[in-house]
């Protein structure tokens, strides 16, 4: 079945954000913890975080139009710091949960039952849960008119990653390590590899 541009346009609004979630395949599924002046911790599920360089390490996460329940945008851009943290199956529906639209100032930490884990005085706090974890620093923001979306690049400063997972290149085997990944809006997925290439040389 082909669907033009009129026929997507034409879809019933949730049925096109499914279908157009869905189609570019698996993405990665994180946890994003930033916290604001009063010290309140925020919890957010995400899946747009995307590798950017490693030289510097930067990565980039897209946010969604800020609302009255969101802090994640405004946080990062007070405080300058957050994490980013992998999501195991064993906490994949606490995960989830924290996509609800909590109002400001509550913690999602309390209301799913995820343990704010504070490492390296680091100001921000990691998903004690986590196994691959991270932190970034703000770097740059850039406004994407089309959709009233907000790109934000991130310096990574510290990584926390058991050494069973790091392989003798550098590899970090996050299968071995059990990350989910999702698909869509509400779809998780472990992986299974085909097989690990050589770099590929004309």
């Amino acid at each position: 079945m082909m669907y033009n541009e009129n026929a997507i346009t034409a879809f019933e609004r949730r049925y096109r954000a499914n279908f157009i979630n869905s189609l570019g395949g698996f993405k990665s599924l994180v946890l994003i913890v930033t916290k604001n002046s009063d010290g309140s911790e925020n919890l957010a599920t995400l899946s747009s975080l995307f590798h950017l360089g490693a030289d510097p390490a930067l990565c980039g996460i897209v946010l969604r139009p800020a609302t009255m329940f969101s802090s994640t945008l405004d946080n990062i851009l007070d405080q300058k710091w957050y994490t980013i943290n992998h999501v195991s199956p064993a906490f994949v529906h606490q995960a989830h949960q924290c996509s609800a639209k909590y109002p400001k100032g509550v913690s999602e930490f309390e209301k799913v039952g995820l343990t704010p884990e504070y490492l390296e005085e680091i100001p921000v706090p990691f998903v004690g849960e986590s196994k691959i974890k991270f932190a970034c620093n703000f770097v740059q923001k850039t406004a994407i008119e089309l959709n009233g979306t907000t790109l934000i690049i991130g310096r990574i400063t510290t990584a926390f990653v058991p050494d069973d997972y790091i392989k003798a290149d550098g590899y970090i085997d996050i299968e071995e390590a059990g990350t989910v990944t999702t698909s869509g809006l509400d779809s998780y997925h472990t992986t299974s590899r085909i097989e690990r290439l050589p770099y590929a040389r004309p």
